[in-house]
């Protein structure tokens, strides 16, 4: 040690009259000078053992001879319990009776010895050793693997027994995790058992990236064991430990009107299906959904047409006459997502609980179909997550006598029953449209408008020839901020030098006036298709000749690109499902927005929801003033993001979006537009 790393703590010290030792083993000993011939009078020696964090350290003196004293006031032995020689104490031992041993809190301690009498005893020597685990009595506190948030040293076999207050449980609850990912966590674990002991019922082995959930012990015991094997190291695991009470075994409820919900640390009143709770947490009011017995009406979400509120769930049950259908028509539909439905959505159902036949969950702008009931009662259930809302959607629901039950109603595909008495109406199948006697069917133009991320297309009757005299086309959309790429699977089309006869072109945004990116036949494959923007268009058109097996295609999404900046507002999304999934891990993506000469541009985040770190190291967004990294950045940006606009000097900006293996959020949207160059602009480090 040097004495520029000794930190006085504003306290008078004489590093050179001190012998100071730093001890960073796991194991480890060391003794008295001189020991075992006599320590030399007026000796001051310090010793600061320092192990891996989440270890504790046990210090075991193995021998002890010092001058003793009244309150060892001469020759003696202080053990404090940290780094400095403040820290709490442990004892102050001198004479020549063997301490018992000592154990840390935390992963230090400090040692000191003095001595400034002339009587010369032999000494003393001690062992200590670095141990993680351990027994703990106590209601609450944090657990961590050793070295955390470090990567954990190898061949590590932890064992923690915690133990609260009686008439209590144990819940814990993971801060972060990540230990080394196997099916059946072989190698690198986490065990948690339902009581003291190992033999305890078994609670879950966990490993990989997904922190567990929260765990909650029927007794107050709760056994941990933490292990690692010698090769794959992580950065481990942090979880709270603390005295859980079931509230809502009380007699009063928890206070709950209607129901009570035990949490882990808490608990929360919840209402039956049509009421919500009122302001004070604990009573019930009515609310949105609820039981509805009328031939017709009309539903909405809370507050429409104003943005829905977070964190709603509304449930509609709706009861017609026997032998009645009732009928769903939407006149509005505005919800967050677009197919997956994780976050915001609506239920629809055939029958009045929970796991009745399922009719679709909906989410996005798109307005769904009416919908029918298979009986004569329907479950409508409305949910929002606690983030992004919107307008929200408004319907009307019919109840009519079923007149399709009879005969198909004479339709020679499918009848749909509609409102009012003795009406019906024939539908034709996919491909076919109604003909002019509303009860037969006619084949159908071949027009596709595609709004999915992902998905294949095919030629006409595929895998069979294409029929002759055909025209297709597909209208593929993707999230904005996006690419659509166009990958070939199987390929064969008359083949012509020009492609003049049948043909599929692909052209570079919406419709056949935009740039085409090829004109494509014969039997080769051809390479992939990228738009520039988040549109693509396809157009197959097959003459009265040859025919052949056609195509089949796969459309995905890349992220990234070269996006221009107008005076009307546009939009950019970090990944193709936003609203629907999370962003997925290993992405690097890069977005190049431009402006007209002589203007800027201004990004608003109207969500951000990235992985949070101090220095944004694992997913993050960067933003630059300019065409490339080269130019002034703007800021990196994790977490909730930036809290204002940001207005560029120039009339680019570069978008870098970047994120790891590990943990993946909601993701950001950004809204962009030209403006005049700001004077005061928000540029942040």
């Amino acid at each position: 040690m040097e004495p520029g790393e000794v930190n006085s703590l504003g306290e008078p010290y004489d590093f050179d009259s001190i012998m100071h030792y730093t001890l960073q083993e796991s194991t480890g000993n060391f003794s008295s000078p001189g020991y075992p011939n006599g320590y030399p009078s007026y000796t001051h020696c310090v010793w600061r053992v320092s192990v891996t964090p989440g270890e504790k350290i046990v210090l075991n003196f193995t021998t002890m001879d010092l001058y003793k004293s009244s309150l060892c006031w001469y020759d003696y032995i202080e053990v404090r319990d940290g780094y400095w020689r403040k820290a709490p104490l442990l004892g102050r031992f001198c004479g020549d009776q063997v301490p018992e041993g000592l154990v840390s809190s935390e992963s230090r301690m400090w040692i000191e010895f003095r001595s400034s009498s002339n009587w010369v005893g032999k000494g003393f020597t001690a062992v200590y050793e670095a141990v993680c685990g351990g027994e703990i009595l106590k209601d609450q506190g944090q657990i961590q693997s050793p070295n955390y948030p470090d990567d954990y040293r190898p061949s590590k076999d932890c064992v923690w027994r915690i133990t609260v207050s009686e008439g209590y449980n144990v819940g814990l609850s993971f801060q972060a995790f990540e230990i080394e990912r196997h099916d059946s966590c072989a190698y690198d674990y986490l065990e948690v058992r339902d009581g003291p002991a190992e033999s305890s019922p078994l609670i879950g082995r966990f490993c990989g990236y997904d922190r567990p959930e929260e765990v909650r012990s029927t007794s107050h015991n709760l056994w941990m064991k933490f292990v690692s094997d010698g090769t794959v190291n992580k950065a481990g695991f942090a979880a709270n430990f603390f005295k859980e009470e079931d509230e809502c075994s009380k007699p009063d409820n928890g206070g709950c009107e209607q129901r009570c919900v035990n949490t882990l640390g808490s608990f929360k009143c919840a209402c039956d299906p049509g009421y919500e709770l009122a302001l004070d947490k604990k009573s019930c009011e009515a609310a949105c959904g609820g039981l509805l017995s009328k031939l017709n009406g009309t539903i909405s979400t809370p507050g429409w047409p104003k943005e829905y509120p977070p964190n709603k769930n509304c449930v509609w049950q709706v009861v017609a006459p026997t032998q009645y259908r009732i009928s769903m028509q939407f006149e509005s539909f505005e919800l967050e997502g677009n197919e997956v439905c994780k976050y915001d959505f609506v239920e629809m159902r055939s029958g009045l609980s929970s796991d009745s036949k399922l009719h679709g969950k909906y989410c996005g702008t798109e307005v769904p179909e009416v919908i029918t009931s298979q009986y004569n009662n329907m479950r409508i259930e409305f949910k929002s997550d606690n983030t992004v809302s919107k307008k929200g959607f408004k319907a009307h629901f019919f109840s009519d006598q079923d007149e399709c039950s009879k005969d198909n109603g004479g339709c020679q595909h499918d009848c749909i029953n509609t409102v009012g008495s003795g009406s019906y109406a024939s539908v034709s199948g996919h491909g076919f449209i109604l003909h002019e006697n509303k009860h037969d069917c006619k084949e159908a133009e071949c027009k596709h408008k595609v709004h999915s991320p992902s998905g294949t297309m095919n030629s006409p009757n595929w895998p069979d020839k294409y029929p002759s005299r055909k025209e297709c086309t597909w209208d593929i959309t993707t999230t904005p901020g996006h690419r659509v790429r166009l990958s070939f699977n199987e390929f064969e089309i008359e083949q012509h030098q020009e492609c003049a006869y049948d043909h599929l072109e692909a052209f570079d945004g919406e419709g056949d006036s935009a740039a085409i990116l090829g004109r494509l036949c014969g039997s080769k494959i051809p390479e992939p298709l990228v738009s520039t923007g988040n549109k693509m268009y396809l157009r197959f058109i097959s003459d009265a000749s040859v025919q052949r097996k056609g195509f089949q295609a796969t459309h995905s999404t890349e992220c990234g690109g070269r996006l221009k900046a107008e005076t009307r507002q546009k939009n950019l999304y970090s990944h193709s499902q936003f609203g629907d999934n999370n962003y997925p891990g290993h992405t690097d993506c890069e977005w190049l927005v431009t402006s007209e000469e002589g203007y800027g541009i201004e990004l608003t985040f109207t969500t951000f929801e990235v992985e949070e770190e101090a220095d944004c190291g694992y997913d993050y967004i960067e933003l630059y003033d300019g065409y490339d990294s080269n130019s002034h950045r703007l800021g990196r940006f994790c977490g909730s993001g930036p809290r204002e606009e940001i207005y560029s000097a120039g009339d680019a900006v570069l978008i870098r979006f970047h994120s790891d293996d590990t943990i993946s959020k909601k993701g950001f949207h950004i809204r962009y537009i030209s403006t005049q160059f700001q004077q005061n602009l928000h540029t942040r480090k």
